[in-house]
């Protein structure tokens, strides 16, 4: 067993099946993994601290932790700070998510923001997601991931950067290739229905009325559509690559 730390953190919630079969299978290989994830499903949170109420930890069982209305970004500093007592683990890994995270998705997505958080604090990190919406192979993803943790553990990652993961919902053993790809673009269209509540006031549910994604060479949404794993480096600067390259940044 390796002498190695690793702190599990979801958007899903600690009773995820995803993170729960991620930490059966990551603490047969190393020292120390703990899960610390928020109370409930926060799938859309996106990258929020909380900042106006104070938050509190619980223990569920052994190793397994869940922060009381806090975020996948929370529950990383709360991971750090409080359980690792304020060193930082070696790996930072958010998911596995119950359903992918590509295109512009990772904008919203908390689990891509747990990865975020770690890489802010300095702590080599991955998000993971299935592409799947049913009979999820939570297994065979762990062992994606396992090879990805000991990858990341082995070689490190370059400076500000971190890992959007997306899997097929394929057998471990049927996994094409391991691709890096870039961000890919989503095919969405959202509407917002209006209904009224029981004593008559308006109330609205935001809604997709079309969902999927472009295709292109090499992103994200093609490597998984070819039976890859798609590996999507991501980075802490968010500013337009265009700007490096002295390009105007108005249109004609």
């Amino acid at each position: 067993m390796e002498n190695k730390s690793i702190l599990l953190v979801n958007d899903d919630g600690y009773f995820s099946e995803g993170i729960l079969t991620l930490y059966e299978v990551l603490k047969k290989h190393f020292s120390t993994v703990k899960v610390v994830a928020p109370d409930r499903n926060l799938s859309g949170a996106g990258h929020s601290l909380t900042f106006t109420k104070p938050l509190r930890i619980r223990e569920v069982d052994r190793d397994i932790y869940t922060v009381i209305e806090g975020t996948p970004a929370d529950c990383v500093h709360l991971g750090v700070g409080v359980i690792f007592g304020g060193k930082k683990p070696d790996i930072v890994v958010s998911g596995i998510n119950q359903g992918p995270n590509l295109g512009e998705d990772i904008t919203y997505s908390g689990t891509v923001a747990g990865a975020m958080e770690g890489c802010i604090l300095g702590i080599p990190s991955i998000a993971v997601s299935l592409f799947a919406r049913e009979d999820f192979r939570f297994v065979d993803a762990s062992l994606v991931t396992l090879d990805l943790v000991n990858r990341v553990l082995q070689k490190g990652l370059k400076a500000n950067t971190y890992l959007n993961v997306n899997i097929p919902n394929i057998p471990y053993g049927e996994m094409k290739a391991y691709a890096v790809t870039r961000q890919g673009h989503r095919i969405y269209k959202e509407t917002v229905i209006r209904y009224r509540d029981p004593y008559g006031q308006p109330i609205y549910w935001i809604a997709a009325t079309e969902f999927n994604w472009s295709a292109e060479p090499w992103t994200d949404y093609w490597a998984i559509l070819q039976g890859f794993v798609s590996i999507t480096p991501l980075d802490l600067d968010l500013t337009n690559p265009i700007v490096k390259r002295g390009v105007a940044i108005f249109g004609e």
